[in-house]
């Protein structure tokens, strides 16, 4: 099906003659229907006069940028709310085929809007791709004694220096509670990351600790006797590696 000229569809839009065959498409084409409407939207939103008496107007570089990203032509270049472009205090609204000239700063800061958008979304991108947590270290996570659940353990550092550990295990087995710990290769010293009460968890590594010397990952079955201490019952157990 042959769609309506985008430029016949805006002509409709803003109230101008259209041929008669034009309007027959446009009722029997759903596609062409909703530009239509999305056309229509603009159009009575600029119609509409808004309260600006609290808004400030951006810089000029506001608008270089958003000239640069969509690579305007030279004849817009200026900002359109600069001295230069100013409107009059007391707009008239134009009438017959003038409403195009009528709507075409207003359209382009339409354009000018949605390229911020883009804008700010590759910004935010960016940032997340800078920021995003580096693996600092890793352990598969074996059982102990009468257990038979799996799993891993991962050590990630974000932009900020803080550390996190990662725990997966493909089951769970405590018969109280499970309580993931970091423990001295001698055993002798351990931390208490908390506690996880599913099969996976996330836990914030202490600041300043050092993993070399606390490079066991233990997770424990805990009993409900509100005895802070390892319980000595441990259900996996590995250690991290670079």
């Amino acid at each position: 099906m042959q769609h309506l000229d985008p430029e016949v569809l805006s002509l409709f839009a803003l109230d101008e003659p259209v041929d008669a065959g034009s309007i027959s498409h446009l009722r029997s084409c759903p596609e062409c229907a909703a530009e239509y409407a999305a056309l229509r939207r603009a159009v009575n939103a600029v119609r509409t006069t808004p309260d600006a008496s609290s808004l400030e107007s951006p810089g000029p570089n506001v608008w270089e940028g958003i000239h640069r990203k969509l690579g305007l032509s030279d004849a817009v270049a200026s900002d359109p709310l600069g001295p230069a472009n100013a409107e009059p205090a007391e707009p008239q609204p134009a009438t017959g085929s003038n409403n195009v000239s009528w709507l075409r700063w207003p359209v382009t800061w339409l354009a000018a809007a949605a390229a911020a958008v883009v804008i700010t979304t590759g910004v935010v991108v960016a940032v997340n791709q800078t920021v995003a947590p580096v693996p600092l270290a890793s352990a598969r996570l074996e059982p102990l004694e009468q257990f038979s659940a799996t799993g891993s353990a991962t050590v990630t550092e974000a932009g900020d220096g803080t550390r996190t550990i990662e725990v997966q295990l493909d089951k769970t087995e405590a018969r109280g509670y499970q309580e993931v710990w970091l423990i001295a290769p001698d055993l002798s010293r351990l931390v208490s990351l908390g506690i996880m009460n599913s099969s996976s968890g996330r836990f914030d590594v202490p600041a300043g600790l050092d993993l070399s010397g606390y490079p066991i990952v233990d997770i424990s079955d805990e009993p409900l006797d509100g005895n802070p201490a390892h319980s000595s019952v441990s259900i996996v157990r590995g250690t991290l590696s670079s």
